[in-house]
């Protein structure tokens, strides 16, 4: 594993792996495509089943609370059938490591 939680982190050590879990499983079925704008700034495409927007939502939300310094914008794009959607995930400098990380895992 090349993600290592940061210690600005307020999650519990114990829920940590749950959560990776749940980002590993968002990026394996849903990501299409990476983009490094920046050092601070990842965006990713996202395509899924109908419900997709809502989960992405849920699970960004909850990371903002255990992980401030990440900020999240979800927006929804046109799909044939399903969601789609992009996300941007932006950081202050001293984070740019761990967005990195993360951006390896989705890609």
């Amino acid at each position: 594993m090349d993600f290592e939680v940061p210690e600005a982190c307020t999650l519990p050590t114990v829920q940590q792996p749950l959560r990776l879990a749940e980002f590993d499983d968002l990026f394996a079925s849903a990501v299409r495509r990476v983009e490094q704008v920046g050092a601070e700034h990842v965006r990713m495409t996202l395509a899924g089943p109908a419900g997709l927007v809502e989960t992405v939502r849920d699970l960004t939300a909850r990371e903002s609370e255990c992980c401030s310094f990440f900020s999240f914008t979800v927006t929804p794009q046109p799909a044939p059938d399903g969601e789609a959607l992009t996300l941007d995930i932006t950081v202050p400098a001293a984070y740019t490591d761990v967005l990195a990380a993360l951006a390896r895992r989705a890609a």
